[in-house]
């Protein structure tokens, strides 16, 4: 996995997860990858893929059964997609208007290159 300065890591891993979660690859009370595991694959610290395992369980994404790892909570691709909707309609779609304005494209050049895309 590239990383960014954009976020801290652990958020990063977090977020991959999610994006996991959302292309089906675990479904609703399905085992994920261990703490040990998910690093090793990802080639960072522990403490790191723990701060982020630690995130999704806060924010109910995931949870831990004891002695068993962690695992999918029902509903977790559903909160994904509403938190990242609200997120993209909140954040990333002002400054899309903010420089399609600027630039002078307007939403029938906006459709056309939807329609076009492969």
């Amino acid at each position: 996995m590239n990383f960014t300065n954009e976020k801290a890591i652990f958020v990063q891993i977090a977020d991959r997860l999610c994006d996991e979660i959302l292309m089906g690859k675990y479904a609703d009370d399905e085992r994920i990858p261990s703490v040990r595991e998910y690093s090793v694959l990802l080639e960072v610290n522990t403490n790191t893929a723990v701060k982020s395992y630690d995130l999704l369980a806060s924010n109910g994404i995931i949870y831990n059964k004891r002695g068993l790892g962690y695992f999918v909570t029902k509903g977790a691709k559903e909160r994904i997609l509403d938190e990242r909707k609200s997120e993209f309609m909140k954040q990333k779609l002002p400054e899309l208007f903010r420089n399609m304005e600027m630039l002078g494209i307007d939403i029938s050049d906006v459709e056309r290159a939807w329609n076009e895309r492969e």
